[in-house]
């Protein structure tokens, strides 16, 4: 050691002596300046309104370690989706682009194009060590991971298989416990000179909402609150609104009701199993209940196993969080909590997504990142999961597609709003008559208005909601006179969204999966 490190290390230790903060801003700074890791964690399914954090008013959960990463980050409250369905929104994310633009429409018969460019193939060519671990859905085999390991097509609750690097292997145990463990593998054997970007996504809480054992009667069966619209009559609303087959007083099943076992589960987990659910169906069954009472007692059964299932997600948040304090790696993680898109928990009388409405339509986001995110902030700016890979990319500063169609989040997750922002998003669904007979359409979303027009021979069907007075989106104003204006204006901003996004061909007919071939992409905006 030479006189001038000798003394460069003696001033900085008197700096210590006398600020502490010295060496906490000087090891910040030093996090600052490394390539940042990056943990998204993914769930399928997961309704804002069953995060804590969220603050719904039913207050149907305690989610104490998702709430940690807003607590310690941002909550972001208006994410919404472009397309709201599992694949499309997955494919959206790793892209960066509409699904016209990835080619992915809809889960019956899209196939996710391996080739095409993806955020986690251009971390893997900068450097980063890359994985994926848990539901996949997407058809395609993974690309641009060191590792992956996914669950094949939806996957099982009990005792799933998974295919881990393209071989198969038998997993023991619940699904949300196995994808945290694997995760959490990974993340302390990973190569540890490189920075790392980790996709640990789950199958929960998607249907049919089996809980892990340990969950079981979680809530000791105090009913759970209930939805103002849970007996939604469709009144004022369109007949695409109207026809559909996803309401829990017609499209409940006897798996969705646990009358019937969850696949995969061996003998040793069904006796616990059958202890709790043997004898409340019982119960049920002595009732003979009809009409209303068949709906509230189907309504608190799916509470019941659908947040049982988010507790499990929540466990996962805080052991994955753990590890990263365990490991010396918090500092300068960004991690990423959110979900493919929302889901009904009774709204309407639904569960499942798909429509342009708020619980499907808005997803649940969450960041934390101490190095460079100030804590404990809310935003309520229009960000969308199409906005994930260039926020990423930027994050770690390399540098995004010119085709990539969403925004950096960076400046919001800093807590400065760029004078550009956007106003409005494009929304588009194609899906249809199966399942659930929820109608193509396509829409532009605002702080207050939703425009939306449902696809169809003819003209279609138009529907104009107005959050601010209509917050639960019970009523459509299309045809009042005192908006006809604002019709004007959002059937402008339809066509203007729609050149920028450049979707004004008709897709292939395969985009709408079963839909009868005389339904016409795109009726006439009068």
């Amino acid at each position: 050691m030479n006189t001038l490190q000798f003394a460069l290390i003696l001033s900085l230790g008197w700096l210590a002596l006398i600020s502490p903060d010295v060496h906490i801003s000087t090891a910040m700074a030093a996090e600052k300046s490394a390539p940042p890791n990056i943990l998204f964690i993914f769930s399928d399914d997961l309704a804002y309104q069953a995060i804590s954090a969220y603050g719904d008013e039913r207050k149907l959960l305690e989610t104490p370690h998702i709430d940690r990463v807003a607590k310690e980050g941002i909550r972001f409250d208006r994410c919404v989706v472009t397309n709201s369905i599992c694949g499309p929104c997955r494919a959206t994310i790793l892209t960066g682009k509409y699904s016209h633009k990835n080619g992915f429409y809809n889960n019956s018969n899209s196939r996710f194009d391996s080739t095409q460019t993806t955020f986690p193939k251009l971390f893997k060519s900068q450097g980063y060590s890359t994985a994926l671990i848990g539901k996949w859905h997407l058809v395609s085999e993974p690309t641009g991971f060191d590792h992956w390991e996914i669950l094949p097509g939806q996957g099982i609750y009990y005792n799933p298989p998974m295919i881990a690097n393209g071989q198969k292997v038998q997993r023991q145990g619940y699904v949300t416990d196995i994808i945290t463990d694997r995760s959490i593998d990974w993340l302390k054997n990973r190569d540890k000179s490189k920075p790392f970007l980790l996709m640990a996504q789950h199958k929960a809480p998607h249907r049919e909402w089996s809980p892990a054992l340990r969950h079981l009667g979680f809530n000791k069966d105090k009913p759970f609150a209930e939805p103002a619209t849970l007996f939604d009559q469709y009144k004022d609303r369109a007949q695409a609104v109207v026809d559909h087959d996803m309401g829990i007083d017609r499209t409940f099943t006897k798996l969705d009701a646990k009358f019937v076992p969850p696949p995969g589960i061996n003998s040793t987990q069904l006796e616990e199993w059958n202890k709790y659910y043997l004898p409340r169906n019982n119960a049920f069954e002595a009732a003979h209940l009809q009409g209303q009472d068949l709906v509230r007692w189907r309504y608190h059964r799916y509470m019941h196993d659908y947040l049982a299932c988010v507790k499990a997600v929540d466990e996962s948040v805080g052991r994955l969080l753990q590890t990263l304090d365990e490991e010396g790696l918090a500092e300068n993680t960004l991690v990423v909590v959110t979900s493919d898109q929302g889901f009904y928990l009774g709204e309407h009388g639904w569960f499942d997504k798909r429509w342009i409405f708020e619980e499907s339509l808005r997803t649940p986001l969450l960041a934390r990142w101490p190095a460079a995110i100030p804590a404990g902030r809310t935003n309520g700016q229009i960000v969308s999961l199409l906005d994930i890979a260039q926020t990423f990319l930027d994050v770690a500063r390399i540098e995004a597609p010119a085709d990539m169609q969403g925004a950096s989040l960076l400046p919001l997750l800093k807590g400065d709003t760029p004078a550009d922002w956007r106003k409005s998003l494009y929304y588009r669904y194609y899906e249809y008559p199966s399942p659930h007979r929820v109608k193509p359409h396509y829409g532009v979303v605002t702080d207050r208005y939703k425009l939306v027009h449902y696809e169809g021979t003819g003209e279609g069907e138009w529907e104009l909601l107005d959050r601010q007075v209509d917050p639960q989106e019970v009523k459509s104003f299309h045809n009042d006179p005192a908006y006809a204006q604002t019709m004007t204006e959002l059937k402008d901003e339809i066509r203007s969204l729609q050149k920028v996004v450049d979707d004004q061909t008709p897709p292939p007919a395969k985009a709408y999966g079963n839909a009868p071939l005389e339904w016409s992409p795109f009726g006439p905006l009068k």
